[in-house]
């Protein structure tokens, strides 16, 4: 925790390596905690049985979580157990249905991995928070109503076989964003005939964040050193756009709100002063590029 009171508003992200057991925003109450500030956010939920990557904002960070939740891959690393059907596909759900499991072996496996590669149509599970009519998906698999949604697009750029016995699979998934790892475990169980389920989900990446250069929560909570140390810039959330370096002149106009030309002709990139702290998000205009949220020297 950070020693005494907080002089200063903290900006940044903390990559936090979530533990089992805890939600996104019960992770985001102990960075509260130690950062003494109110404006802290999530960039992506992670279920309580999940671990992993949980990228936190804090400060004008929080203001770049938008763009988080518009990154296209995520990757994880699932185990999946064979023969029990769960209600929620993972192992939080009640068992609805046990199968014999036939014998495996690589080239079984790998025949049924293949068919999830590439673009596919998953449907998502009973127990997701896509809502209808107003309602989550869950809270109408808690009454016992089942809603039947048609398959949705997702892509699967990578999907690795790590281990397996005779009763479970471990995965590596790298997939577009919207994709459900329970529903990849339910239907590998179902082109298996025995059925299956999610027992553990670890995320390992998420956009530009890993877990290279995350910090466990239990960490951050009990070594106070830790907590600058592991801070990231706000520009961290941005390491896939471009990022642009400006002259003071430049940054003077971007703070007014003016169009600058740079050397870029991408849709959107991130504008940073010489000291390389980020000044603005910029989208291309006919006449140049366009700031839409600049950060002010005093935020």
């Amino acid at each position: 925790m950070i020693n005494g009171p907080l002089l200063y508003m903290v900006h940044g992200f903390l990559n936090i390596d979530k533990p089992q057991g805890i939600t996104s925003t019960d992770v985001v109450r102990v960075v509260k905690r130690n950062a003494r500030q109110k404006r802290v956010g999530h960039g992506g939920t992670l279920d309580p049985m999940a671990t992993g990557v949980l990228p936190i904002a804090l400060g004008n960070a929080t203001r770049l979580l938008e763009y988080l939740l518009e990154e296209e891959r995520k990757a994880y690393t699932a185990t999946l157990r064979l023969g029990i059907t769960t209600d929620s596909d993972d192992a939080e759900g009640a068992v609805i249905a046990e199968a014999p499991i036939p014998t495996l072996d690589p080239a079984l496996i790998e025949s049924v991995l293949s068919q999830f590669r590439g673009a596919i149509e998953q449907v998502p599970p009973q127990y997701a928070a896509i809502r209808v009519d107003g309602k989550r998906m869950y809270e109408y698999a808690r009454e016992g109503k089942h809603i039947e949604l048609p398959a949705r697009p997702i892509t699967i750029e990578q999907l690795d076989l790590l281990a397996w016995d005779a009763q479970q699979l471990t995965i590596a998934v790298d997939c577009s964003k919207g994709t459900y790892i329970r529903a990849i475990a339910r239907d590998i169980g179902a082109l298996l005939g025995c059925g299956a389920h999610l027992t553990a989900l670890r995320r390992t990446r998420a956009g530009a964040f890993d877990l290279s250069n995350s910090i466990s929560l239990a960490k951050l909570d009990q070594q106070p050193e830790a907590f600058a140390a592991a801070l990231l810039p706000p520009q961290a959330a941005l390491a896939n756009w471009p990022l642009i370096n400006l002259a003071d002149a430049a940054v003077a106009d971007v703070r007014m709100g003016r169009v600058v030309q740079v050397d870029s002709q991408v849709e959107r990139v991130g504008l940073l002063d010489q000291a390389g702290q980020l000044v603005a998000i910029a989208v291309l205009r006919e006449t140049g590029y366009q700031p839409i949220k600049v950060f002010a020297v005093e935020e």
